[in-house]
């Protein structure tokens, strides 16, 4: 080093100082020097030792370690060093985050020096990105089965159907007269839908005769029924699967007018052709689009022969071509959805076709087309152009109706209006004929998310929009007069309204949610609040102890003059309740004017106002709720990651870990600067490396190893 240059270093504070630090010597002008970093592992054991260790010591540890108290699994009095944070970047991110959202420390507990948490929070995010450097890897998706509604997909996409081979009760909404065109981007201003709850009739759709589902995949808890860890393969259901198989191409259905593949696969060439050549070319091609990999020849070479066989021995071309149809459909490599095994424990690129399934699964809900097959044949799929490409093209396909019919649904946990049941006396209007106002009133939230992104629309608008669809039953419900039928027989006719009310407006407020999160008779805040943290905020509330007792429905003779609020406050006593109930209880009372079927109410049945004011996040005090909108809305940027987060996970089929915590906030950074789009923020998530790479050590490939021979023809 030149005896001229001799820089006075700077006492070390912190990891961000020291990489500036070194990066300004480097940048020394007109010199060759020699540049000695500083020892990243030392910046960070500083960090610990001088401010992050201090804190926790002084205001944390009496919940987190001492005296054997450990909230939310959190024993701080465990870590001695950084290196104990650095190897647990679960622990890192649950920190970084309960300080950045002012979670912690509680509200009695005296609160952290701004400057304090502000540099703690960037402590922290440089120790997870150090510790998530090192792993170099994501969580694993496991090897899994298609659930029921990708199987039907696949199935109807392989065979071009032009029917549904079963009827799928999950589809919570089902177009009527084709008004669902995203290639238009702009959705219909009067649509007709159905919903299988209000009647058979509501869900009348060309389907397979003869064909009967296995049972229907439950939602993961804070999930999505796509979950890798909920859909095993018993050898029971193996069996139905294989049974199922021969059931579909042995409908009376299946034919030439219901499949597109039929002369080309199924009907048998002219005398002129060499059937041997081919029923292997036939098969090449539908083997690879089955199993989304190039057909192995020593796998081709057996089903080609088992055909061949079949014919042999009597039985007709077309039926040979059904059995072996019926026996790929059956086949682990259909049923089967996983990654291609890494060289490494580090991520890894995704192959290419392994690409092109997680795109389409997660963009259709089935199979790759032949497009993206052919991109991946060719090594270009991967490339960020092409990709993105893709990605548009997918989303102006009338297929994206099923990512609509299977991710908004479940993210709202629209289910659980299915079980609402009003009392009739007090909720008359919620009833009408035998059936109930809860079917139309599930309709509308998802004609909304329906909107938004085929319009391509902010995200925003699912917290508060100026329009919504309504039928003139669920306008009778809101207290406004349409004309329209009453109990329409084969489908709803819904109109786009525009909305002057704030009090109205995107998905928190509407009949639907307000409904499903109620009881019989009263409105239930604790449980609209921790619906708003998990759905809105990602952020899910530890479940309650289970010796905590509910809240009666009715109150009792000496509660009968008490507000809600005042009931649960007397209720809830308990220390170690306090932390969550801080958190959701602003939320849940935020919608208190909001009655058991969503209708607004000033005043409870016994005369007393409503309280409905709070704070949200300890800093945006609300008053009513469009004042508790412009909170959330104040809060976007964390709307808009636990709604990424939501994608992802859907995306992945996985629980979302702290190795994908960089790319959610690139995911959100690149939302923020596109005006919060759906679209945008649907393809940043697919340009993410959580997407775009595995870590897959050890697949399952010994369940794929050995491809079976094909099942014998059912005529046998």
């Amino acid at each position: 080093m030149s005896k001229a240059f001799n820089p006075v270093i700077p006492p070390l504070k912190g990891l961000c100082a020291s990489l500036v630090y070194c990066v300004n010597i480097a940048k020394y002008s007109g010199l060759i020097v020699l540049i000695v970093f500083c020892d990243l592992s030392q910046a960070a054991e500083s960090d610990f030792k001088q401010l992050l260790n201090p804190v926790f010591q002084k205001d944390c540890i009496r919940c987190h370690g001492e005296k054997g108290k450990v909230k939310g699994k959190v024993n701080l009095l465990e870590l001695k060093s950084s290196a104990d944070l650095i190897k647990n970047p679960e622990l890192i991110e649950k920190l970084e985050e309960a300080l950045d959202f002012e979670d912690m420390p509680p509200e009695d507990e005296p609160p952290l020096n701004p400057d304090v948490r502000k540099r703690m929070v960037a402590s922290l995010k440089e120790m997870l990105h150090r510790a998530l450097n090192a792993e170099k890897k994501f969580t694993q998706a496991p090897i899994r089965r298609m659930n029921r509604f990708q199987y039907n997909n696949a199935v109807t996409d392989l065979f071009d159907l032009n029917c549904v081979v079963f009827a799928l009760p999950e589809r919570m909404m089902r177009e009527h007269r084709n008004y669902f065109k995203p290639q238009n981007g702009k959705m219909a201003d009067k649509v007709t839908v159905g919903s299988r709850p209000l009647g058979k009739s509501q869900l009348i759709e060309k389907r397979l005769a003869g064909v009967t589902a296995f049972p229907q995949d439950l939602r993961a808890e804070h999930g999505y029924d796509n979950r890798g860890d909920h859909l095993t393969l018993s050898p029971l259901l193996l069996e139905s699967f294989l049974k199922l198989s021969r059931s579909i191409v042995e409908s009376p259905d299946f034919g030439p007018k219901r499949s597109g593949i039929w002369k080309t696969f199924f009907e048998e060439p002219g005398p002129e052709v060499e059937k041997g050549a081919e029923i292997r070319s036939r098969l090449r091609s539908f083997l690879t689009r089955a199993f989304r990999h190039p057909a192995e020849e020593d796998l081709l070479e057996r089903y080609t022969n088992h055909v061949q066989v079949q014919i042999k021995a009597g039985e007709s071309f077309t039926n040979s071509m059904k059995a072996v149809a019926s026996a790929a459909i059956a086949s682990p490599s259909f049923l089967y959805l996983y990654d291609t095994a890494t060289q490494s424990e580090a991520a890894e690129a995704l192959d290419e076709y392994d690409l092109a399934s997680r795109l389409a699964f997660f963009l259709w809900g089935s199979i790759p087309d032949q497009a993206l097959l052919d991109l991946a044949a060719s090594g270009t799929l991967s490339d960020p152009v092409v990709l993105s490409g893709e990605v548009d093209r997918m989303m102006k396909d009338h297929k994206l109706k099923r990512f609509c019919d299977s991710f908004p649904a479940q993210w709202l946990q629209l289910e659980r209006i299915i079980s609402s049941t009003p009392e009739r006396e007090h909720f008359p209007d919620f009833y009408f004929s035998k059936y109930r106002a809860s079917m139309h009133m599930m309709l509308e939230p998802l004609l909304l998310f329906e909107t938004i992104l085929i319009e391509d629309r902010s995200i925003m608008e699912l917290i508060d929009s100026d329009f919504s669809y309504r039928s003139a039953m669920l306008d009778r419900m809101y207290g406004t007069a349409r004309k329209g039928p009453k109990n329409p027989v084969t489908g709803i006719p819904f109109e786009r309204v525009m909305l002057t009310d704030r009090r109205q407006g995107g998905i928190i407020t509407t009949a639907a949610v307000m409904t499903m999160l109620s009881g019989t008779e009263r409105t239930k805040p604790i449980t609209r609040g921790a619906w708003l943290a998990t759905v809105i905020f990602n952020d899910p509330p530890e479940p309650p102890p289970a010796d905590v007792p509910s809240l009666e429905e009715k109150p009792p003779e000496n509660e009968a003059n008490m507000t809600l609020r005042e009931r649960l406050d007397a209720h809830r006593e308990r220390a170690d309740c306090a932390g969550c109930h801080e958190k959701i209880d602003p939320l849940g009372f935020a919608l208190e004017n909001y009655g058991p079927t969503g209708k607004w109410r000033d005043l409870y049945e016994n005369g007393r106002k409503v309280d409905m004011n709070g704070t949200l996040f300890r800093k945006h005090e609300f008053n009513d709720i469009v004042e508790f909108k412009d909170a959330i809305l104040a809060e976007k940027n964390r709307f808009a990651r636990g709604f990424a987060s939501h994608l992802l996970s859907f995306a992945l089929a996985r629980e979302i870990s702290a190795a994908d915590s960089p790319a959610l906030d690139q995911i959100t950074k690149a939302s923020i600067a596109d005006g919060y789009k759906i679209k945008s923020m649907i393809k940043n998530i697919v340009l993410s490396k959580p997407f775009l790479q595995k870590s897959n050590p050890k697949v399952m490939e010994s369940v794929l190893a050995e491809e079976q021979e094909p099942q014998s023809s059912p005529n046998e």
